[in-house]
């Protein structure tokens, strides 16, 4: 597993579980802060210029807030952007739920 720290921000990249060419798995290791959402769209692009298609977003540690539904946001904005796209893993019922209230849950799958 390889991991990265900027900004007071930690997250790693480990391999899906399946062995899918496709797709890496974005690792976000705490809560949302201000100034965390360049950094995580700058490794999802990174991500994305390594070929894959899928970056699954392994999110357990994300508070259900309005950072999280902001930076979720923006990493599916950010993945439209470079042909890929997100999905969430190990999202809590909170933050599911809040996708859906606001009307993300279709636009970021596994949130809702």
């Amino acid at each position: 597993m390889s991991s990265a720290r900027r900004s007071g921000l930690s997250f790693g990249v480990i391999q899906p579980p399946a062995p899918d060419p496709d797709a890496a798995v974005l690792l976000i290791e705490r809560p949302i802060a201000g100034g965390d959402v360049a950094p995580l769209c700058e490794r999802l692009r990174a991500l994305a210029g390594d070929g894959r298609r899928i970056v699954i977003c392994d999110v357990a540690a994300l508070a259900p807030d309005a950072a999280s539904i902001d930076a979720l946001a923006r990493l599916q904005l950010t993945a439209r952007r470079l042909g890929c796209a997100i999905a969430l893993r190990h999202a809590s019922r909170e933050l599911s739920r809040l996708l859906s209230f606001c009307g993300l849950a279709g636009v970021v799958p596994g949130g809702g």
